[in-house]
């Protein structure tokens, strides 16, 4: 063996910390990219938020300021301020003029442009359910001792009204005796709403069923021994079971089924999410334009303060240290810039192409939207499908048919038994539900049912697939639509 030097020419894919940073920001929401950049100006010296301009403002401020013999370029835009501004301008304040606009009539003040509180339109603070309980605790008179382990059972109950953790566990961490907690949960039982504090589905139906006025007998036998077949709604079997008529088991289910099996339901919180669109599609004469939502993202500049010192050479102080420090948040904040601008420009083609070639959707609904994979998007506007894959994640667009995330658009195709185009996943699963909204529900239809009706339609598509839609759209089996009354 002999030692010598060769040299070989080869290519390799290094993912420097720059380029990682462009593909997390290529896959971020509009939220999550807003709130990146403002970390970003806080962090970073050189950036600085630079001011938006709109060009009619631009326009009429320099027309006045022609008008009354100015000179048009000293004039700044609406809504602008010097940036060296005078010390002693600050301080000042038109007192006159705002102890006037506070004494005015209510009538007058409402038609000019202060905004008066309006107390209807406060919103209260909602009552949780461990609030309603700790309340109910209060106002039944424990004793000390009592109210410390019903406080202890209250906080371990979940948002639905169960109580999931074991006493045991309960005694342990909070060392009070488990007796002492049993009897207080045996009371809480009792409290409102009804079936609060059990640990299972059985103990909050069976909670329920001791409060009606009648007699329970089948009722709990029912719920002791057969609700696995109430789950599957086999009303037979119960029939069996019980020894009942089938009519009479159908009426015990009738008063089960008015239960509520999550008590804390009611006390949930009912926060709307609210999605803010990344681009925006309208419709202008027969063509659809494509337009980014850019609203509340802040529009990134390079100081020229720090840009003026690196020409320079130096800084002030002299400091070399500084100096790197200064270069290396420059290249930092060049980088980001020309991140983002990438981000938005890939937005903006990836929706375009989209457009192109869903054009049917935006003009008719969901139920003509074409198969469609990454792979044509992909070659449409010339870039890799995992960059199609990114861009397409956590992002939505609004269009005149709502608002939809852009991976909507991706659907796998179903052929057609008429030889014709092929359908979309999500138009054959939107014909599903429409066929399961008009079946009789005394005579619901079977899988194969729907396959054949499906077929009738010119879709050609199998059973099990059927059924993994019907389970995507989270619809029942027959067996389970069957309804007796």
């Amino acid at each position: 063996m002999a030692l010598r030097q060769t040299m070989n020419l080869s290519q390799n894919l290094v993912i420097t910390p720059q380029l990682q940073q462009a593909i997390k920001l290529l896959q971020m929401s509009r939220l999550e990219l807003e709130s990146q950049v403002r970390n970003e100006l806080e962090e970073n010296p050189i950036l600085e938020e630079a001011e938006v301009l709109r060009e009619e403002d631009f326009q009429r401020t320099k027309e006045a300021a022609e008008a009354t013999g100015e000179n048009a370029e000293s004039v700044k835009p609406e809504g602008t301020t010097d940036s060296v501004q005078d010390p002693q301008k600050q301080d000042e304040f038109e007192w006159e003029s705002y102890l006037e606009t506070q004494h005015k009539a209510p009538r007058e003040a409402s038609h000019g442009n202060e905004e008066i509180m309006n107390y209807e339109n406060i919103i209260s603070t909602t009552q949780t359910l461990h609030d309603h309980l700790y309340w109910q605790v209060k106002m039944t008179g424990f004793g000390e001792k009592e109210e410390k382990a019903a406080d202890a059972i209250i906080a371990h109950i979940d948002d639905d009204g169960y109580l999931k953790i074991p006493l045991q566990q309960i005694s342990e961490e909070e060392k009070i005796e488990l007796e002492d907690l049993e009897d207080a949960l045996s009371l809480i039982h009792e409290f409102d709403p009804p079936g609060v504090g059990a640990r299972d589905l059985r103990e909050c139906l069976l909670i329920q069923a001791k409060l009606l006025e009648e007699d329970t007998n089948d009722l709990v036998g029912l719920l002791n021994h057969h609700l696995k077949d109430l789950e599957k709604k086999n009303y037979e079997a119960i029939a069996k079971g019980l020894n009942k008529t089938l009519e009479e088991v159908i009426e015990i289910c009738k008063i089960i089924y008015a239960m509520e099996p999550k008590p804390g339901r009611g006390y949930a919180g009912a926060d709307t999410q609210y999605v803010t669109p990344d681009v925006y599609v309208y419709k202008v004469g027969d063509d659809y334009v494509v337009s980014l939502n850019e609203d509340g993202l802040p529009k990134l500049k390079i100081s020229n303060y720090y840009k003026n010192m690196l020409k320079g050479g130096a800084n002030p102080s002299g400091d070399q240290k500084a100096t790197e420090y200064i270069q290396e948040k420059l290249k930092s904040a060049v980088w980001l810039i020309k991140s983002i601008h990438q981000r938005q420009r890939t937005v903006y083609k990836v929706t375009e192409s989209i457009v192109k070639h869903q054009r049917e959707f935006f003009e008719k609904g969901a139920a003509f939207l074409k198969p469609m994979v990454l792979r044509d998007i992909a070659n449409d506007i010339g870039m890799h499908e995992s960059t199609v894959s990114r861009v397409t994640t956590a992002k939505y667009v609004h269009t005149p048919q709502g608002i939809y995330e852009l991976k909507y658009f991706f659907n796998s195709g179903i052929s057609s038994s008429s030889g014709g185009e092929d359908l979309a996943s999500e138009s054959v699963k939107m014909k599903l539900k429409e066929l399961v909204a008009k079946e009789d529900p005394k005579k619901p239809l079977s899988d194969q049912k729907l396959v054949d009706l499906l077929k009738n339609e010119g879709i050609d598509i199998a059973r099990r697939t059927v059924a993994k839609y019907r389970d995507v759209l989270k619809i029942l089996p027959s067996s389970q639509r069957k309804k007796y009354f």
